[in-house]
């Protein structure tokens, strides 16, 4: 059984091999869910361009946002690091992180709402002075876009070269934005971070998310508008629904070239839920909201068969994380290919994740296959 397994796996890479050849593909979404795909397409021979969310607002790139005016980096620098092609030394002095020093003060932070509904009270750490817990990548982006008199695109070009990269990086606005979600409660939550880590920060029943949307004017940044409508294949995901690949859609005109592009678009739906952002969601829910930011249907949606270890469920239930339901039916009454494979990787014992080469073989499978 391992060894035809094993068979199908080869042929389906072989298969992905022959279907990418000379292909423009751009990848759409943030954090960490696009780095695997990344890693993986820079040793086929095609185009790549990964347009990320500049929603993020925690952490490094907050400091940096509140010190120097920066736009955030973190998911530029991830995109970056997965494409490097001149070896593990730079690829770790671009993710390394100074040690944490003293530790910050939790200061409040909040405004009333701009419509009127009342906005979540929300803390924030301020950090001491110094790199301590500073991002070494984002400090160097941030060094060159200094030395590019703030030009962010021409600091993304010479981060570009200093890695190697095997494709193009492109921010998807060039403007500062905040993500905020506008919850079935009728609170409204300001800020990336705010959103991604309120699960963490809360135990059982949290209201859901009613809708996500941007404060600030969200111009799509050339470059990447032009790639979407140059691409041959769209990949969305995968990773956090709300916070990491809605972003993107809600930037304008983005959505709007997706429709209209003539290239394949193909969605990667989540392995897991997430606590406070889609709780007791299946994996048509992702489908659904995808669809409607976007405005239209994708070509193809891969899932996962839905098999998990049991000790893993458990480890992650305590988290209030649970494997998407892979609802075939409802998925393929809304998209016209529909894949469904065995895609679970467990990394270091404990933590799931998508298994990059045969991810690679469903987003690159033939058409057929998928029925």
């Amino acid at each position: 059984m391992e060894h035809e397994r094993e068979s199908h796996d080869s042929a389906r890479e072989h298969g992905a091999l022959a279907r990418l050849m000379g292909k423009r593909v751009v990848t759409i979404g943030g954090g960490t869910g696009p780095f695997a795909i990344l890693n993986s397409l820079k040793r086929y021979p095609c185009s790549i361009s990964a347009i990320v969310s500049m929603a993020d607002s925690g952490g490094s790139s907050r400091r940096l946002m509140d010190e120097f005016g920066v736009l955030p980096l973190g998911d530029l620098r991830q995109a970056l690091v997965a494409l490097s092609r001149n070896g593990r030394l730079w690829r770790d002095v671009f993710t390394f992180r100074f040690p944490q020093g003293a530790l910050g003060v939790e200061k409040a932070k909040g405004k009333a709402s701009g419509n009127g509904k009342p906005r979540v009270q929300t803390t924030v750490q301020e950090q001491p002075p110094g790199v301590g817990g500073h991002n070494l990548g984002n400090l160097i982006i941030s060094a060159l876009q200094g030395l590019n008199e703030g030009n962010l695109l021409h600091a993304i070009e010479d981060a570009e070269a200093l890695l190697d990269t095997a494709g193009k990086v492109w921010p998807v606005t060039l403007s500062r934005v905040t993500l905020c979600a506008e919850l079935k409660s009728g609170d409204d939550i300001c800020g990336e971070t705010n959103i991604d880590t309120r699960g963490y920060r809360a135990n059982g029943a949290l209201s859901p998310i009613e809708r996500v949307y941007l404060e600030g004017d969200a111009i799509p940044c050339e470059q990447a508008i032009r790639a979407i409508e140059r691409a041959d294949v769209l990949v969305i995901g995968p990773g956090d629904l709300y916070t990491s690949i809605l972003p993107n859609l809600l930037v304008e005109g983005v959505a709007a070239a997706i429709r209209a592009s003539e290239a394949e678009k193909i969605y990667i739906c989540n392995l897991m839920t997430k606590h406070g952002e889609t709780d007791g969601y299946k994996a048509s829910d992702f489908v659904r909201e995808i669809h409607r930011y976007l405005g239209g249907p994708v070509d193809r949606v891969i899932l996962h068969d839905g098999s998990f270890p049991a000790h893993l469920v458990e480890a992650y239930a305590a988290q209030e994380q649970f494997p998407v339901q892979p609802d075939v039916v409802a998925v393929r009454a809304m998209v016209a290919e529909v894949i469904v494979e065995k895609l679970l990787l467990v990394h270091r014992d404990s933590l799931i994740r998508h298994d990059a080469p045969r991810l690679m073989g469903a987003i690159f499978a033939p058409p057929t296959l998928g029925v």
